[in-house]
Formats: structure tokens, sequence, C-alpha cells
């Protein structure tokens, strides 16, 4: 089991950059595949990116790609979603979630353990 953590969030105007951070416990943190989600005001929750155990492979949602990149470091067992150029509809609550397999997924369904969230705001 693996208890999840998100720290980062807040306030930024558009154009400008957050960096999310997931910290896991537990000593397995590298079997997880690790993905980020997030829900808008009166939107369904969406895949934003994932990233394998290792790190080696991510996969990023076409609607942030070249915006967004997500990353690992497993000897901190944390991992990060940069957003760079936000824009108001980045506006959400962003979750991380870690999968038992340690593949990327963008499949919501697939992730076990989930975060309690954090905030995003991007006024317009």
């Amino acid at each position: 089991q693996v208890q999840l953590v998100e720290s980062g969030g807040g306030l930024v105007q558009a154009g400008g950059s957050l960096r999310l951070s997931c910290a896991g416990s537990g000593r397995t943190f590298s079997i997880f595949g690790m993905g980020w989600f997030r829900q808008g005001p009166g939107k369904e929750r969406e895949f934003v990116g994932s990233i394998s155990g290792s790190g080696g492979t991510t996969s990023i949602a076409d609607l942030v790609k070249g915006r967004f990149t997500i990353s690992r470091n497993n000897a901190k067992n944390t991992a990060y979603l940069q957003m760079n150029s936000l824009k108001p509809e980045d506006t959400a609550v962003y979750y991380c979630a870690a999968n038992r397999s340690p593949y990327v997924s963008s499949v919501a369904g697939t992730y076990e353990y989930w975060g309690q969230g954090t905030q995003v705001t991007v006024p317009s």
C-alpha cells in the first residue's frame, strides 16, 4: 500500500509556471506507475500524464503536450508535474495516483491509490 500527498498548487497568472509534487510513502515506490489527473469546475476528471516505475517512459495528454512534463525521483519517493505556460483552462484540482503496474496508463480505473488533490488556479 502507498499513501500519496500532493503539494505545490496555488494561484498563478496566465503564462506562469508551477511544479506539483506527489510524495509517496513506503520503500517500494519505484514499482508503481504514477499518473496525474485533474478535474476542473463542472468538468469530469481527465488524464494529464503518466510515468513508468523506472521513469523511462512517459505519456502526456495532447491537451497539455509541450507545456507540461512529468518526472520522478524514486530515491525521494516523489513524482513531479512541471506545468509551464499555464492557461485559465488549466484551473483544476490536480490529483496524483499510483498504479501497482509499473507501466504508464491513461485510464483512471487502473490506479489503486490516489492523493487528496491540490488546487491550481489560473485566473482569466
